[in-house]
């Protein structure tokens, strides 16, 4: 029973477009009323009915640690207590700084901003800057936040200029943006001898999670390497999932592959609204105030923000098992999942690294946005409800990854276990 989502839901709509402030939370894709929640703890999320659920949303990603830890709380509430701002310098903004050049390979200057598409849209500009090339190339089924160059659809193949996915963004803004196939390594070649020496940067996610969790296929991130030096190319990871959350230093130390740029999200700040991007000495020396690539933001490194950050990201650092209990549990849910929907006679595919995991209910191995559109939507939508039933809250899209916590219990695990069987048996009946 949602009676008052319901009345919640009915009550936003009337002052908040589509009764949501992000269209991720709206249910579109799978129908009915969003959940609305009132508080969380560990991996338990209880809504405004009282209805307690197991949580693999995570807040999309960064409660690496579970809804509420106490450090990262304390933190919040000590900080509160000197000011929410000061719009001035702090020694919380050098810590946190610090702290993500001695977890992360590869970064000599980190610039805070506030959300991870803001990281995104200021990595782009930082890459032309440098570069003084125009043009970038992203993939499709990856997702950088909603900046214009980042709401661009591909035309009829890979070395088609893109077409604005929303209105209010410009044509030329499709322009410079170049789309390519994710794991296809020929159609990022091509776009680039295409625009021989006006391509500034390639943007990707290093594992996708916007179009369900895509790992790259051997030897991709190290193709894409090879190809930027060669063309003179910024190449740029955005980590707003994967950093911290794959590995201490996020993708590229899981794969072993340096970006030029990196950006992060959320999970620097405990689930607070904070971003950051960061990278080469060089190419970060073009940020104002050293150099002529202007960003600015009142509440950049604010200081709840910065405090919750280095209470989370300090206990990964000193607890690096702790990657290895999150990887152990991923892969034992991974397992039994498999089981029942074999079981269940389902067509699947299911990805997994680290402690992201997908199942797309198709036959074709997921490798890109093309495959993974394949998936039965009509089935995902009646599973989600199933296991919505059953207090097992998913993301409520298919083309969106799951998330686990260190807070994730083996008994949790398995209630979700039994919760999939009899759900995946309720959508075959």
């Amino acid at each position: 029973m949602l009676l008052k989502s319901e009345y919640l839901f009915n009550r936003a709509q009337e002052s908040i477009p589509g009764g949501v402030n992000s269209p991720a939370r709206a249910f579109k894709s799978v129908g009915g009323v969003p959940v609305f929640f009132k508080k969380a703890k560990g991996s338990l999320i209880t809504d405004e009915d009282g209805n307690e659920y197991i949580d693999y949303v995570g807040s999309w990603g960064p409660m690496i640690l579970g809804h509420a830890y106490p450090a990262v709380i304390k933190a919040v509430q000590d900080a509160s207590f000197k000011s929410t701002s000061f719009g001035a310098p702090t020694r919380l903004e050098i810590d946190m700084a610090e702290l993500v050049k001695q977890m992360v390979p590869n970064v000599d200057r980190v610039r805070m901003v506030n959300s991870g598409t803001e990281a995104c849209m200021s990595a782009i500009r930082v890459a032309r800057g440098y570069t003084g090339k125009e043009k970038i190339i992203k993939f499709e089924g990856n997702y950088h936040g909603h900046g214009d160059s980042f709401l661009i659809k591909a035309g009829s193949g890979a070395l088609t200029l893109g077409k604005p996915s929303s209105p209010g963004v410009t044509k030329g803004n499709a322009r410079d943006t170049l789309n390519a196939d994710f794991n296809d390594l020929e159609s990022v070649e091509k776009l680039l001898k295409k625009n021989k020496d006006n391509v500034a940067a390639i943007i990707l996610e290093p594992v996708a999670g916007n179009m369900g969790c895509v790992p790259p296929a051997p030897g991709f991130l190290e193709g894409l390497r090879k190809l930027c030096d060669k063309h003179e190319t910024v190449l740029i990871f955005d980590e707003v999932m994967t950093g911290f959350r794959l590995a201490r230093g996020g993708a590229q130390e899981r794969f072993g592959v340096d970006a030029d740029l990196v950006t992060f999200g959320k999970i620097i700040g405990g689930g607070l609204p904070v971003g950051a991007f960061g990278g080469k000495k060089e190419i970060m020396d073009v940020v104002s105030p050293v150099g002529p690539v202007y960003q600015a933001g009142t509440l950049s490194g604010n200081p709840l923000a910065m405090s919750a950050g280095i209470a989370q990201l300090s206990t990964l650092e000193k607890h690096p098992e702790l990657y290895v209990e999150l990887e152990e549990k991923t892969e034992y849910l991974a397992k039994r999942l498999r089981v029942a929907l074999n079981n269940h006679n389902i067509d699947y595919h299911m990805n997994q690294v680290g402690s992201m995991i997908s199942i797309f209910f198709t036959k074709e191995k997921v490798t890109s946005f093309k495959t993974a559109s394949s998936t039965d939507q009509e089935f995902f939508k009646q599973f989600f409800h199933e296991m919505l039933k059953r207090e097992i809250y998913l993301p409520p899209s298919p083309f969106e990854t799951w998330f686990l916590a260190t807070s994730h219990t083996y008994e949790m695990l398995d209630r979700t276990i039994v919760a999939a069987d009899e759900s995946l048996a309720a959508v075959k009946a």
